[in-house]
């Protein structure tokens, strides 16, 4: 079994004296994993560093078998956002997401997405609302997105201003208002487009950590990822 693929490198671990266990997100096998043969090389070890675009060939002689990878770098993300503390942990808290996407599932549009993120991991006024709709992607591929076209309560698509923390729809601001303490703030980018502004990036944030840690970090009793507090607590600076 043998195939070739584009993909993004999002971890790797130490096997045997000079080889690793590479995982990344390729565009249309999914997350998949293989052995490096002297992946710890000063060659390679600049190529298989988390965020950056290699070109793979995996074969291996059964499919479900872990198989080996021959790597080609194609792009390197690292180098380019070293000096930026807010794409590292970008970079970080991103990969970390795509980590926890089933194995050798195809997700063609966040690989995509991902790519686009990175390419603007480093600009602090585009990185925030472009986090926070890869996150909203996250739950959709993952089975828990929302549904921020309609107002839950009338249908309409108009003045929506909620989300229901029950059931990740949106909610329109006449329909919400009785029960605005109970509901999420919808900011108006996600549904209405237009810049989001620091309130917005901030209301975005804390949307997708809500359903990130109900549906996502909570049921594999993980916590809210440290490396997305600090990406937050940057962008909130670069606003």
């Amino acid at each position: 079994m043998q195939w070739t693929d584009d993909a993004l490198v999002l971890g790797l671990r130490r096997h045997g004296e000079t080889g690793v266990i590479l995982e990344a997100l390729t565009a249309e096998h999914g997350r998949h994993l293989g052995l490096v043969h002297g992946g710890r090389s000063r060659r390679l070890q600049p190529v298989l560093q988390p965020g950056n675009r290699v070109r793979v060939a995996w074969r291996a002689r059964l499919d479900e078998g872990l198989g080996a990878f021959r790597v080609e770098p194609l792009a390197s993300a690292v180098s380019r956002l070293i000096g930026s503390s807010l794409a590292l942990y970008g970079l970080a808290h991103m990969t970390a997401l795509l980590r926890l996407l089933p194995e050798r599932d195809p997700h063609p549009a966040l690989y995509a997405a991902a790519g686009i993120l990175i390419d603007h991991l480093d600009d602090g006024a585009v990185a925030p609302p472009l986090m926070v709709r890869f996150e909203l992607a996250i739950l959709a591929e993952l089975g828990f997105g929302l549904d921020l076209t309609a107002c839950a309560a009338t249908g309409a698509n108009d003045a929506l201003a909620y989300v229901s923390p029950k059931t990740g729809r949106a909610v329109s601001a006449s329909a919400g208002e009785p029960y605005r303490d109970r509901l999420l703030p919808l900011p108006g980018f996600l549904h209405r487009g237009g810049p989001p502004g620091p309130d917005g990036v901030a209301q975005g944030f804390t949307l997708t950590g809500y359903f990130l840690d109900r549906h996502v970090w909570g049921p594999r009793g993980l916590g809210v990822p440290e490396e997305r507090a600090r990406f937050v607590a940057l962008g909130r600076e670069a606003a």
